[in-house]
């Protein structure tokens, strides 16, 4: 890279930590740390929810995955909406009342505290996965751009966010959010400018070539003859079809802005319920139309090699290379002086901000749940804020470990491999935060009788996917029943499984007020 360009990234990180520095002198309780003294209005929160959902699996997985195949996994995203006005109707006000510091607590209070330590610890194991992910593509773009090996690659970006977030706790994480929020937007409009204007036709040829490839569709790969086609609608297990990934999608944005800690956690930083509903609506108006613009940007870097043909392109298009790796291609050869360097920070922007919320979340939940409540529970907030920035150095250790992995594995995309992730490690959770708001039966026994299933479901789905099972099994199972839908069964097993459980397990005798949504008390 020339030296503007890292003069620009070093620019970057500077203002990242000297971000850190400032409001570590104000992250001295466990309040502060982890939800800001609960005093944020809803614009600024809502730009940290968008940063932090705009993460580099949207800037280098969803350009990838629409290069490659087309526009089926973007069907996931329009359920956005759906679950957003099922939350701010119901599941927002809920937790404002409790006014609890992570969701989990919640887990306790209706079913015991096996159940919340489950929680907990399934929400750690999903963050440290997701975040992982997130540094690997960082990793991968550093390292075509600037030539540094691996490591150097992964560090980069991991000790900045690291020291921010450890210094800075939930204050640090917002307010980088809000400029990284502005960095990543001026980055991806920067590369889509310079592929409309290197095309000889425009957006016009882009659109014309694109359609004829069949590239704009609701489809994907078939593995069978390496080519794209059309879902169809429809219910079914064997395979993806439309209306099956909308469900999909549903389950797992309502379980983002229901069970997911560092969601809820930021929408509780709002200074009243409005706020927070302002906060959760406007990153929905802007993550939307986001997610649609970088799967833009790969079905233009599709037709600009179409038209400029390129080796190394047709070696990720053929499945050859990791499509990962179009975008920092495309910026390292066709990108002006100045340029390449902003699309780097905008990278960096966008997987630091949500890698600096999870880890914030993930001491949030390690410290509340498991240490303050099971291991030191009379300690000074000082003691748990130290513990806080501990666990959160050492979250970042794992997450560059797990990135390392990352570089050696296979897969068709990121994002396809990111949405099976998400299918199997959701652990049933969904499904007991629904038993709990929408039933009034059951306790913990019920829960770990759903779960029972639930768990042993998604553990066979692991195995399919690893290819662990013997042959004539792992065929039999892929015949017959597709990863993606393993989150909504798990969690639709748990659910209905606990409840019938209940019946045989009646409920010791316990106060549910506030504890569901049908018996909430009328104070706001």
């Amino acid at each position: 890279m020339h030296i503007v360009d890292l003069a620009i990234i070093g620019v970057y990180f500077s203002l990242m930590i000297v971000m850190g520095w400032h409001f570590s002198r104000r992250a001295k309780t466990t309040e502060r740390y982890f939800l800001a003294g609960r005093a944020y209005s809803g614009w600024i929160v809502g730009v940290s929810l968008f940063g932090a959902t705009i993460s580099s699996i949207t800037f280098v997985g969803y350009p990838a995955d629409a290069f490659k195949t087309a526009y089926l996994r973007y069907a996931i995203c329009l359920m956005l909406p759906v679950a957003i006005f099922l939350a701010s109707r119901w599941v927002v006000p809920f937790y404002r009342r409790r006014r609890a510091t992570t969701v989990f607590e919640y887990l306790e209070d209706r079913f015991g505290p096996r159940t919340r330590v489950y929680g907990g610890t399934v929400f750690i194991i999903a963050q440290l996965l997701r975040i992982s992910i997130i540094q690997y593509l960082v990793a991968l773009l550093v390292c075509q751009l600037t030539g540094w090996n691996v490591m150097v690659s992964i560090l980069v970006g991991s000790l900045v966010t690291a020291y921010y977030t450890i210094a800075g706790g939930i204050e640090a994480v917002i307010w980088t959010d809000f400029v990284q929020s502005l960095i990543l937007t001026i980055g991806g409009l920067t590369i889509l400018g310079c592929i409309l204007w290197r095309l000889p036709g425009g957006l016009g040829q882009l659109l014309s070539v694109a359609t004829a490839h069949g590239k704009f569709m609701v489809g994907d790969l078939d593995p069978a003859d390496g080519r794209l086609h059309a879902a169809p609608w429809g219910f079914a297990l064997s395979h993806k079809t439309i209306l099956m990934v909308l469900i999909t999608g549903l389950f797992q944005w309502l379980a983002e802005y229901t069970t997911n800690q560092e969601v809820v956690q930021r929408y509780s930083t709002s200074h009243s319920l409005r706020e927070a509903r302002r906060a959760i609506w406007l990153c929905c108006f802007t993550a939307l139309p986001t997610w649609g613009y970088f799967m833009f940007i790969g079905t233009g870097l599709f037709v600009f090699y179409h038209v400029f043909p390129d080796p190394q392109a047709a070696a990720m298009l053929s499945g050859a290379r990791k499509p990962e790796g179009i975008v920092p291609h495309f910026v390292s050869t066709q990108l002006p002086l100045g340029l390449s360097g902003l699309v780097v920070a905008a990278v960096l922007s966008a997987a630091m901000s949500a890698m600096s919320s999870a880890l914030n979340s993930i001491s949030a939940v390690v410290v509340t749940d498991i240490y303050r409540r099971h291991l030191a529970a009379d300690r000074s907030d000082r003691h748990y804020v130290l513990v806080a920035r501990l666990v959160t150095l050492a979250s970042s250790c794992i997450m560059v470990g797990c990135a390392v992995w990352l570089f050696h594995h296979q897969t068709k995309t990121l994002q396809d491999l990111w949405t099976q992730f998400q299918s199997i490690i959701v652990g049933g959770i969904l499904g007991i935060y629904l038993f709990g708001l929408l039933t009034t039966r059951g306790d913990g026994r019920a829960v770990a009788v759903g779960l029972a299933f639930s768990v042993s479901f998604s553990a066979l789905m692991s195995l399919v996917v690893l290819g662990w099972l013997p042959a004539g099994l792992l065929t039999l199972v892929t015949d017959h029943f597709d990863v993606y839908y393993t989150g909504v069964v798990g969690n639709l097993l748990m659910f209905l499984i606990g409840y019938l459980a209940s019946f045989l397990l009646p409920a010791r005798h316990h106060d549910l007020t506030d504890l569901t949504l049908w018996t909430q008390s009328k104070q706001q």
